[in-house]
């Protein structure tokens, strides 16, 4: 029987075929979804912020993408190897226009820091849905990795 996860803001879940993940509200949040084809466990999470150095107090660190994907890469192969694992990515939206640039917006700088952890930690990404303006739901079947993501208008887009 295929269970349905909900992965909320600031956190990160795992989970087994035949399972599913979802993720709601992923505005300048991304949504990390990492896989391992061999064993068909994998994870999602749903960041809030790029870069936990640049906060001297203790927070939660399923918050942000440089403390989020290696504890998630941790609990899917058990240890901080990083091998037979392939990643799809969304999310990064700029919801509100403050200046000319987007490079300035959270969304951007969230999807950047994604990137760099994922390329430091060797794990491909194989689809990507980011930036844009539009909010978005992450679903992830654990099957056979086909992520879904569908806009605030509809509109659904498979990775």
């Amino acid at each position: 029987m295929t269970i349905e996860i909900k992965v909320g803001i600031g956190d990160y879940k795992v989970s087994q075929s035949p399972n599913r993940l979802i993720t709601l509200g992923l505005g300048s949040c991304v949504g990390i979804a990492l896989y391992n084809k061999k064993t068909k466990v994998g994870g999602l999470a749903h960041i809030m912020l790029p870069d936990s150095t640049l906060f001297t107090k203790k927070m939660k660190e399923e918050k942000f993408a440089d403390l989020a994907i290696p504890l998630m890469v941790r609990e899917i192969n058990k240890s901080y190897d990083s091998s037979n694992l392939i990643a799809k990515i969304a999310g990064g939206a700029s919801m509100f226009k403050f200046g000319d640039n987007d490079t300035d917006s959270i969304g951007y700088k969230n999807v950047l820091a994604v990137e760099q952890k994922l390329r430091e930690l060797g794990i491909p990404i194989l689809g990507r849905d980011t930036g844009g303006n539009k909010g978005r739901t992450m679903m992830v079947d654990l099957e056979d990795f086909t992520v879904s993501i569908r806009t605030v208008d509809r509109e659904i887009i498979k990775l």
